[in-house]
C-alpha cells in the first residue's frame, strides 16, 4: 500500500506483485479523489484500518473490507495538516483503546480516537501557558513507548506523558 505526490492510494497484492507488463499496471486497487493533497509519509495500520495524513488534508481512516480498502474514508479529523502532511502512529491496549497520534508541522501533537477521528483526545496547543509547546519539524513520526509519546524537534526530543 502506498500513495505519493499524485494523491492516489495504491494497493498491491503482496503475494503477486507482478512484473513488468506493457499492457497492464497490475495494481490490485487504486483510489483517487479521497486524499486532499500529496502524501510524503507512510500510513499507519490498526485493527483492520489504514490511516493517511496527506498535505492540506484531514487525517483519514480507510477500513479494509474483503482485502481492499473502503473507497471513501470512514472517519476524518476536523484538523487539517499543512505541508508535509502527517505520519500517523498508533498506540493501543492490544486491539482496544486505539489512539492515533499525529504531529502538525507547526509544533502541535494531536491524539485522536482510532475508531472516530472526529474525537480529539489531546491537542498540545491547548495546554495552559504553552506547557506542551515544541518547535515544529517536518517529516516527524511520533514514537510511543512505555506510556509516553516522543516527538523529534529540530534540536531536541519532546516527551509527553501523564502528569503526576
Amino acid at each position: 500500500m502506498g500513495a505519493g505526490k499524485d494523491a492516489i492510494i495504491y494497493v498491491v497484492d503482496r503475494d503477486s506483485m507482478g512484473k513488468f507488463n506493457s499492457t497492464a499496471d497490475q495494481i490490485y486497487q487504486e483510489i483517487s479523489g479521497q486524499l486532499g493533497g500529496g502524501v510524503y509519509s507512510m500510513p499507519a495500520y490498526f485493527n483492520g484500518t489504514i490511516y493517511y495524513g496527506a498535505v492540506g488534508d484531514a487525517l483519514k481512516s480507510f477500513p479494509i473490507i474483503g482485502g481492499k480498502l473502503k473507497t471513501s474514508p470512514a472517519s476524518q479529523s476536523a484538523h487539517t495538516f499543512g505541508y508535509p502532511g502527517t505520519t500517523p502512529a498508533v498506540s493501543a491496549n492490544g486491539s482496544t483503546n486505539g489512539i492515533v497520534w499525529a504531529v502538525d508541522n507547526n509544533g502541535t501533537l494531536l491524539a485522536f480516537d482510532a475508531t472516530d477521528l472526529t474525537k480529539v483526545l489531546y491537542d498540545s496547543s491547548t495546554a495552559p501557558n504553552g506547557r506542551d509547546s515544541f518547535s515544529g519539524n517536518k517529516f516527524i513520526t511520533p514514537m510511543i513507548a512505555n506510556g509516553k509519546v516522543y516527538v523529534g524537534t529540530p534540536n531536541s526530543v519532546a516527551v509527553f506523558g501523564l502528569l503526576p
